[in-house]
């Protein structure tokens, strides 16, 4: 069986988000994006309380394609090291999770 995966990366600005975004959909890697153009991101780094304007996203992918979306997101992220994690989607619609299977490669 085909694993499904949950993407959520928090980009450095909603152009990069889009950019990113719009490659992996045209390259099939990913079915969808979901942008949230703006959240505030409060952190340690370094022992400075650090305060950061930034855009998540969302992307619905086939797990084999993880590797692939890392790399284009580590290659074109502001960050040297970016927010990427993933879940494993156990349930959902039939007709929906079969979609994002055919939208994918």
């Amino acid at each position: 069986m085909t694993e499904i995966i949950e993407i959520s990366w928090a980009a450095g600005s909603i152009d990069e988000a889009r950019k990113v975004s719009r490659y992996l959909v045209q390259e099939k890697w990913i079915a969808s994006a979901k942008i949230i153009p703006w959240i505030e991101s409060i952190y340690l780094l370094d022992g400075q309380l650090e305060s950061e304007q930034e855009s998540k996203v969302v992307f619905k992918a086939l797990k084999g394609n993880f590797e692939k979306i890392l790399k284009v997101i580590e290659q074109n992220s502001k960050y040297d090291i970016p927010e990427v994690l993933y879940k494993t989607i156990e349930g959902g619609s039939e007709a929906y999770l079969n979609w994002l299977k055919e939208s994918s490669q």
